[in-house]
């Protein structure tokens, strides 16, 4: 296990499973990089910044979406929507 970065260590499986404590301990300071044969395999974060990664990703996704809305809005004409008691026969029919 060692630090390739200030906030990332390395760490292989094998040394995973026998030092878990120590991978543990590295993870409060760092990102762990779990390793197999050299080659990365997954990260590790502590909780706090996953949760503040799915924060981020679901206000990215929220913004695409408003964007996607706002373009088909700006591009649709009245005749492309249909008013509730049309929807409801539509929806209706096909059941």
């Amino acid at each position: 296990m060692f630090t390739v970065r200030e906030d990332t260590t390395l760490v292989g499986i094998s040394e995973l499973r026998t030092n878990f404590d120590r991978v543990l301990e590295a993870l409060t300071r760092n990102k762990v990089l779990l390793e197999r044969r050299n080659k990365p395999l997954a990260v590790i974060v502590p909780i706090e910044k996953y949760n503040h990664m799915e924060e981020l990703i679901e206000m990215i996704e929220d913004a695409g979406l408003g964007y996607l809305a706002k373009e088909r809005d700006l591009k649709s004409r009245p005749q492309d929507y249909l008013d509730i008691d049309t929807a409801e026969r539509k929806l209706k029919a096909r059941k």
